[in-house]
């Protein structure tokens, strides 16, 4: 054939016209990614989204530093005033690696950034040709490189300016598993071992990079399972497996995220239980033979998941986050407004998934029919591989389901399905003309192999064009987020930069500006100013004392961000202007705060009712005239209107669309809470269209609350020497000493006896004040604390709730309270100390007592290290050795 024609010879090496033909196929692919993935410099050249300005600047950290630096850094300008251990809590590998490269290549450092998710994900093609080759062929190979470089998922979560996680955790994670099935399909020993044990290296880079690399963990460890069952050669695997996570090993020890501490976690687990499993099958076959291996392996195999099932099920390697929990059980739903408010959490809908994959769901289903065929083929020399296709693709498309951000691994499944099932098909439609068993088998006619061609370009290039508005090159293109500001108008607008601008050139050095978490990132990195909250904040409270001030009263809202010393807030406002004329009107929900203020009320506990109208969207009085965040906003409601019939009210109307003016509370020169400090271009322009509004606000230090402070119905009364308190004293013993505190019958009667009762049985012995915030609480009556692991702690109690008993006391330092769940009536055993001032649990929570002594004790609690999770690292020093009541 023609494409065995022989061009060159290099060497040993002999370079033959269809290694060209591949070639062209790959640089094919890499330049339309790369074109794709290049859109949004039509709107502007700069880093996409939020977490991408974090990453930036932990880079130049390194440029700057050196590696050995980063890993002791801890960046006082995020989360204030706690700080952030950085190596501990982000990308760990995406830094490196870019500061590696940079140093290499050299250049300007932000718009090295800007390219290197281009760059990543389009040579990420090749890296997927190679992968698919291993199990499908070079036909196969080339399908899926093509395939890959549109991908709607995969193209707009590593676009031009998307410096995140994504792509090279892609390109680590993919590289990875190339390596490790291209090691144990190697003839050669020495060969086999390089690959594995590099393979094992990557997948460590990989998880440091991107946490959701860890879904490459199930395929892997099901496909180890697999392989007593498709391999007889167990003895090469016996130490080939072993050494691919020998590889692993070397590459996660020196890092701290995840670190070695991945093998004593679920995800662990699901390549070490494998590989043992693999080990004993190998025994298990010298010992029985071949005939009898299988039945007792399969035997063996469905007694180490039963096994699995029971570690997992006992919680003894703790449970991994919602979000991956998620992943496997996508009917699982949380009650945490906070993790439901994240966009890219939401559940993937049926038209998400057809627009992401249409087509390749076709080809896939193709693929899925041919392999499972081609595996009863004696004959077939990948059917190991093709077992991981199955594996990987089916696994892909089902944890997809779970929420939006996933639709990757389901991209990746069709992919790799879909082009190992065109592959086998076009074999088929283009076999030539043979002699099988004295059978002569006919090519197919011309016509038949044409219409194919046809039929599958036909396929491939309808998703991109139609339709026309939403197809797969149009995802790809959308203006950086600093330029729309995430609102959702495709606009591009320096607002945000010259808000930052003027937060660098304007504000002191030392200055703490509030804001939602969304814009903490650019608040650091591009107004070089200290953040209290950000995407990455894992001090989750903080986030909800956020909320609250943004929702409660402008003079209680004021004292919560006093409280935080907070010396500025910002909010961002996206509206649109509808008239030329005077007075101005506007609609006001672009996608701004004033968007994501239903999400405030609900991580801030509040009532939805109570701000919005019955449609969800539209405010009440109370929220515009009651609520620092509607006296914030710039804007007062003018009217309403059906916008398809154009009828007007004066007062809300169900269906009809609110209508501002313009209307600002908090003016420059005003005596308020809050004075304004900055107002972006946006909000000055004339004609109709988009407004993409900043606003920051100077905190009045010396403004003076007009709310008279509440007076509580009972106030507990210390015991002096002159006044014997009747009510109930606990004495909880510690290590540090005792803690007295005077429980308050009268303000909390069931909950001053139920902890009376817990107390006197001795239920809470032994336990561990296992949540500790310095400034905030130390928290325990968790019985979980004794005996269970840590990821259980905090989910404990004595089997039954209690309703809540709300009075007018205040959570300030000291104060002790009862924790609960998310239902007001959930309390049960868990109770908290204050050891700081928390106005935004008041009203919410049941306080029933206060430390009359042995402040000092909490306060040494208070001051103990804890992990990332906010628990104690040395377990006995915050230990509970009993609590008694006199």
């Amino acid at each position: 054939m023609l494409s065995n024609k022989r061009l060159f010879s290099v060497g040993s090496f002999e370079f033959y016209l269809h290694h060209l033909l591949i070639i062209g196929v790959l640089s094919l692919s890499f330049s339309i990614s790369a074109m794709i993935r290049g859109q949004p410099a039509d709107y502007g050249f700069q880093l996409n989204e939020f977490d991408p300005y974090f990453n930036y600047r932990a880079t130049q950290f390194i440029v700057e530093n050196g590696i050995p630096a980063y890993f002791e850094w801890h960046d006082d300008m995020s989360w204030y005033p706690f700080g952030r251990d950085v190596a501990g809590t982000s990308q760990v590998m995406l830094h490196i690696t870019t500061a590696v490269l940079y140093g290499a290549f050299g250049g300007d450092l932000y718009g090295f950034t800007i390219v290197f998710p281009l760059i990543v994900g389009s040579l990420t093609a090749i890296v997927v040709f190679a992968l698919v080759r291993v199990i499908g062929g070079t036909t196969a190979g080339l399908f899926a490189s093509l395939m890959y470089s549109v991908s709607l998922p995969i193209i707009s979560r590593g676009s031009l300016g998307w410096f995140k996680s994504e792509p090279l955790g892609l390109f680590y994670g993919l590289l990875a598993v190339y390596l490790f099935l291209s090691g144990i399909k190697s003839s050669s020993h020495k060969i086999a071992a390089a690959k594995l044990v590099g393979g094992g290296i990557l997948l460590g880079f990989a998880f440091s990079a991107w946490g959701g690399t860890d879904f490459f963990v199930l395929p892997i460890g099901l496909f180890i399972l697999s392989l007593p069952f498709t391999r007889k050669d167990t003895n090469f695997l016996r130490w080939a497996i072993p050494l691919f996570i020998l590889g692993l090993a070397i590459s996660l020890a020196p890092l701290e995220r995840p670190g070695l501490g991945f093998f004593g976690k679920a995800s662990g687990l699901m390549i070490i239980g494998p590989t043992l499993f693999l080990i004993a099958s190998s025994f298990i076959q010298k010992i029985t033979g071949e005939q009898k291996a299988r039945r007792y392996t399969a035997l063996f195999l469905i007694a180490i998941i039963l096994a699995g099932i029971g570690i997992l099920s006992a919680n003894v390697f703790g449970l991994p986050s919602f979000r991956y929990l998620n992943a496997v059980n996508p009917f699982l739903t949380t009650l945490d407004p906070l993790t439901d408010s994240v966009a890219e959490h939401a559940t993937t809908t049926v038209f998400q998934s057809f627009l992401f994959n249409s087509v390749f769901m076709v080809f896939a289903g193709i693929g899925v029919w041919l392999v499972f065929k081609n595996l009863t083929n004696d004959a077939n020399q990948r059917r190991d591989v093709q077992v991981f296709a199955l594996i990987f693709g089916l696994l892909g498309v089902y944890i997809s389901s779970a929420f939006i951000r996933l639709e990757l691994f389901s991209s990746l499944a069709l992919v790799i399905l879909g082009s190992v099932g065109l592959a086998l098909l076009t074999k088929e439609i283009f076999k030539p003309t043979r002699q099988e068993s004295k059978k002569l088998v006919k090519s197919h006619p011309k016509t038949i192999k044409i219409s194919f061609l046809v039929v599958i370009t036909i396929f491939l290039i309808t998703p991109m064009m139609v339709p026309a508005s939403a197809n797969w090159i149009n995802g790809g293109k959308a203006p950086p987020t600093i330029l729309n500001g995430g609102s959702n108008y495709n606009i591009a607008t320096s607002d945000w930069l010259d808000a930052m601008a003027w937060l660098r050139e304007n504000t002191p050095d030392d200055a703490v500006v509030a804001s939602w978490w969304d814009y903490g990132y650019w608040i650091t990195t591009l107004g070089e100013r200290r953040s209290i909250a950000d995407n990455a904040t894992l001090i989750d409270w903080r986030i909800e004392q956020m909320a609250q001030a943004f929702l409660s009263t402008p003079d209680q809202g004021w004292k919560i961000l006093q409280e935080m010393d907070a010396d500025y807030v910002l909010i961002y406002v996206a509206a649109q202007r509808i008239n030329t004329e005077d007075p101005p009107l506007f609609f006001v929900n672009g996608g701004g705060d004033e968007s994501k203020k239903q999400w405030f009320m609900r991580i801030g506990g509040f009532d939805v009712q109570q701000f919005l109208y019955d449609d969800g969207v539209s405010s009440t009085p109370e929220f515009w005239n009651n609520t620092l965040l509607g006296r914030m906003i710039p804007f007062t409601v003018y009217g309403y209107v059906d916008l398809a019939s154009q009828r007007q009210a004066d007062a809300y109307v169900s269906g009809f669309t609110p209508v501002y003016i313009d209307d600002m509370k908090y003016p420059k020169e005003g005596n308020g809470p809050l004075k304004l400090a900055y107002m972006s271009p946006g909000f000055f322009i004339k004609e109709t269209g988009a407004i993409n509004g900043v606003l920051i606000y100077e905190i009045n230090k010396n403004y003076v609350s007009s709310e008279a402070p509440a007076v509580p119905a009972t106030t507990p009364v210390a015991p002096t020497e002159t006044t014997e308190s009747t009510n109930p004293i606990a004495t909880i013993s510690t290590n540090f000493g005792d803690i007295v505190v005077e429980l308050n019958p009268e303000i909390a009667p069931n909950t001053v006896a139920n902890f009376v009762k817990l107390a006197d049985s001795e239920f809470y012995d032994g336990t561990l004040f296992h949540r500790i915030i310095s400034t905030f609480v130390i928290q325990g009556g968790d019985p979980n604390t004794k005996d269970q692991p840590p990821g259980t702690w905090g989910t404990g109690g004595p089997g039954y709730t209690i309703d809540a008993e709300i009075s007018n006391l205040k959570h300030t330092k000291y104060v002790v309270s009862m924790a609960r769940g998310t239902d007001i009536n959930s309390a049960g055993s868990q109770f908290f100390i204050m050891t700081g001032d928390a106005p935004f649990l008041d009203g919410k929570y049941t306080i029933f007592g206060k430390v009359i002594q042995g402040q000092e004790v909490v306060d040494k609690i208070a001051s103990l290290q804890t992990d990332l999770n906010d628990r104690p690292v040395d377990f006995e020093a915050a230990r509970i050795k009993s609590i008694r009541i006199s």
